[in-house]
């Protein structure tokens, strides 16, 4: 494998979220090129109309929930619909880092777990494969010119103490829609943080709790509401440990091929109906429909739209007449700060592995978040992937490998500073399409504007991980979305022959 340092930047084939990786087959990987890497320019011709020109679901957004709900529509004998992507690939917040002859590392979330069945179902169904993501081994932890190894348990040892309280606590709080809880108003009134601070954890094992948070929550505790953590916990079967752990937990297992296979491999049983480069600029008459969709290649009209987006980049639409005050307002409110930026360095060997270490490094002050093992299942060559902290890491790509060089060196050996290749994806600067990976909901947030979330408003479905009854903000979340969404338009389309 040539050296090499790649800065993706929307490119084809080319991070965060906590949420594998196997090579697939070449004619599978020969044939992804269209969907990673080309851009459509069709135009709603034969393929696209319906009676009288009006489709019966246009779906804006080519991710998990979009391809999901379209898969669904195509299953049921509905052949009257057409996928809207905004940008030259499918996957949404999923991507892959194509490290050639099959095999792949993720730029975007990439694991599964106990309780996240929607995904599993989908992967098996589609023929993808998954495989255990490692754990087992010693952790690094970097502090100054010291490094600590521990033996790890497949998890960020938190308080069992708490964690149960915790758990407790969560059974109040449905994931779907926390500000139903009747302590709704209590527990959103308080940051996870200040919950914690009442606990005086030790500052050894405040490491664990800072981390995990970060990675699951996309923030500090100091900036997540405690109502909004609850419902996540609810969502993992009120099992905490199942919600932030590798062991048993919602980083348990990897996708061969990377996660952006699914949509992949959605997209090509779909064909001509997934629309690249077709951004939505304006919707029409929402109200009462027929929907007018206008983008550069011109206007699709359909009876019912899902609208399977992120909240906040409904704002880059224009709707007329304008939405609901109160689904408009939390549009414009829904914090979009945690867009993240994963790294990924590859040697020509997992030699980590070989010292009993399992690739895991942690740095309390510094860029590292969380660096991982993220190499092939065949371990032909070894990968370490690493969420980092965009404010302590130079942006330049060059600058940006060596400095995380020369911490993986510090945790792993001196062969860390000799990687063969080096990816680098910024999710707050690689497109207009993708502002956030993770939702991380502030105090106050969910019981001013969580029910505006959910209902249709005219013929407008609204899709995508946050809106899921469960496992919103993951994979899992955006194919559950996407199932609602094509139950609601096909119950739409039925209530209109009926």
């Amino acid at each position: 494998m040539d050296k090499e340092s790649n800065r993706d930047e929307g490119q084809a084939g080319p991070v965060l979220t906590r949420r594998g990786f196997l090579g697939v087959a070449a004619a599978a990987t020969a044939a992804t090129a269209g969907f990673a890497a080309g851009a459509r320019a069709a135009t709603p011709g034969k393929d696209a109309k319906g009676d009288g020109g009006v489709l019966e679901v246009a779906i804006i957004g080519a991710g998990l929930a979009g391809l999901t709900a379209a898969r669904d529509l195509q299953r049921s004998g509905c052949d009257s619909f057409i996928v809207l992507e905004a940008r030259n690939r499918v996957g949404g917040r999923t991507l892959n880092h194509d490290l050639g002859k099959g095999y792949f590392t993720e730029a975007g979330g990439q694991w599964i777990g106990p309780g996240q069945t929607a995904i599993a179902d989908l992967a098996r169904e589609l023929g993808v494969g998954t495989f255990p993501n490692l754990w087992q081994g010693k952790m690094s932890m970097v502090s100054g010119g010291a490094c600590a190894r521990i033996e790890s348990k497949g998890g960020f040892d938190t308080d069992p103490r708490l964690t149960h309280e915790l758990e407790e606590m969560a059974k109040l709080v449905p994931s779907g829609a926390p500000w139903k809880s009747p302590r709704a108003a209590e527990f959103d009134a308080m940051s996870l943080g200040e919950w914690l601070a009442k606990k005086n954890i030790p500052p050894e094992e405040q490491i664990g709790w800072a981390t995990g948070i970060a990675l699951s929550g996309g923030t500090a505790p100091a900036r997540l509401s405690l109502l909004h953590w609850l419902s996540m916990i609810n969502s993992a079967d009120n099992i905490y440990e199942r919600l932030e752990a590798v062991k048993e937990g919602a980083q348990e297992t990897r996708i061969s091929g990377g996660s952006q296979i699914l949509s992949i491999k959605m997209a090509q049983a779909l064909g001509d109906k997934v629309r690249l480069n077709w951004p939505v600029l304006r919707i029409e008459n929402w109200q009462d429909g027929p929907v007018a969709i206008h983008t550069p290649n011109g206007v699709i009209r359909a009876r019912n739209v899902i609208v399977a987006l992120s909240p906040p980049l409904c704002n880059q639409i224009t709707f007329d007449p304008p939405l609901p005050p109160r689904r408009r307002e939390m549009q414009r409110r829904w914090p979009s700060f945690a867009p993240a930026r994963k790294t990924a360095h590859v040697y020509k060997k997992a030699f980590w592995r070989d010292k009993g270490l399992n690739g895991w490094i942690f740095q309390p002050k510094g860029p590292v978040l969380w660096a991982y093992d993220n190499s092939p299942e065949d371990a032909s060559f070894g990968v370490i992937n690493a969420f980092v902290n965009v404010s302590a890491l130079p942006s330049d790509p060059k600058a940006a490998e060596v400095e995380l060089s020369r911490i993986y060196a510090q945790a792993l050996g001196d062969e860390a500073l000799h990687p063969v290749a080096y990816y680098d994806h910024d999710w707050g600067k690689a497109d207009r399409w993708t502002l956030t990976c993770i939702s991380p909901m502030p105090p106050g947030f969910l019981t001013t504007y969580g029910e505006a979330l959910h209902p249709p408003a005219g013929r407008l479905i609204w899709s995508g991980t946050e809106t899921a009854d469960i496992w919103a903000g993951y994979m899992d979340g955006a194919v559950r979305s996407g199932h609602k969404a094509a139950l609601n338009a096909l119950h739409a389309m039925n209530e209109r022959r009926a």
